[in-house]
C-alpha cells in the first residue's frame, strides 16, 4: 500500500480563494442574522478576542445581544499555510462613521477530524473554517481599499522549523502555528496593555514577517 504524501507536499490544496468568499459570507451573515450570534457560529471553542487582555469568545459572548447595526468589513490581504489548513485575513470594517482595521487567523476544521484523509487533504475535504483569533482597531481615516485582493501562500520548499522567541520581562506573549508550521502568528501583550500581533509566513528558507499590527495602550479610563 503507498504511503500517504506528507502534508506539506499537497500545495494544490492551498486555496485563499475559499477564505476570501467565506470572509465576504461571514459579514453578509452578520449583517443579516446578527453580529454576535454570527461570530459564535464561527468561532472555535479555544476563540480568543483582546479586551484589551486576551479572553475566550465564548466566555465575552455570554449574554452578549444583538444590536441592531452590525459592524460590516472587508478582506484586503490573506496569508495562507503550504498545507492550506489555516489563513490569516486582514481588512478593514465599519461602523456608524468609524473606521477600522481586523486580523483573523483561521483553521480548517474537517467535518470527521478522526479522519486522517480528510486532515490530509485540508481544505480538499468536507469542513469549515473557524477562527481562532480576532482584533484589531479603530482608525483615523480608513484603509485604502485594494484593486485587488492580495493573497500569499507559504512556500511548500524545505522543513518549515518552529522559532522560538523569548518576551521582554512583563510581557505576555503566545506564539501558534499551522500544522505544517509554514505559517506562525504571535500576539504580546504589555504591561500598559498595548499589544502586537504579528504573522510570519515562510519563504522556503526563513521566514518573512508578512504582517505587524500595533495597538496602543488604552486611553485613560
Amino acid at each position: 500500500t503507498p504511503s500517504r504524501p506528507r502534508p506539506n507536499a499537497v500545495p494544490q490544496s492551498a486555496n485563499p480563494s475559499s477564505v476570501v468568499a467565506m470572509e465576504i459570507a461571514f459579514s453578509r451573515e452578520a449583517s443579516e442574522k446578527g453580529e454576535n450570534t454570527t461570530f459564535r457560529r464561527y468561532a472555535a471553542k479555544e476563540a480568543l478576542v483582546f479586551r484589551p487582555h486576551p479572553v475566550l469568545f465564548s466566555e465575552f459572548s455570554k449574554g452578549v445581544a444583538d444590536s441592531g447595526t452590525a459592524t460590516k468589513w472587508q478582506p484586503y490581504k490573506v496569508f495562507m499555510s503550504c498545507d492550506g489548513r489555516a489563513a490569516v485575513t486582514t481588512g478593514a470594517w465599519q461602523i456608524n462613521g468609524t473606521n477600522g482595521y481586523f486580523t483573523t487567523v483561521w483553521l480548517w476544521h474537517p467535518k470527521d477530524r478522526s479522519d486522517s484523509v480528510a486532515l490530509e487533504r485540508g481544505t480538499g475535504g468536507e469542513g469549515e473554517w473557524k477562527w481562532i483569533l480576532r482584533h484589531g482597531d479603530a482608525l483615523a481615516a480608513p484603509r485604502p481599499t485594494p484593486e485587488i485582493i492580495e493573497t500569499k501562500v507559504a512556500s511548500c520548499k524545505g522543513q518549515a522549523n518552529a522559532p522560538i522567541n523569548a518576551p521582554d520581562e512583563g510581557v505576555q506573549m503566545k506564539t501558534m502555528f499551522s500544522r505544517d508550521q509554514s505559517l506562525n502568528w504571535e500576539w504580546q501583550l504589555r504591561p500598559d496593555k498595548s499589544r502586537t500581533v504579528t504573522v510570519r509566513l515562510w519563504n522556503g528558507i526563513d521566514f518573512d514577517d508578512v504582517l505587524t499590527d500595533r495597538v496602543a495602550k488604552p486611553a485613560a479610563m
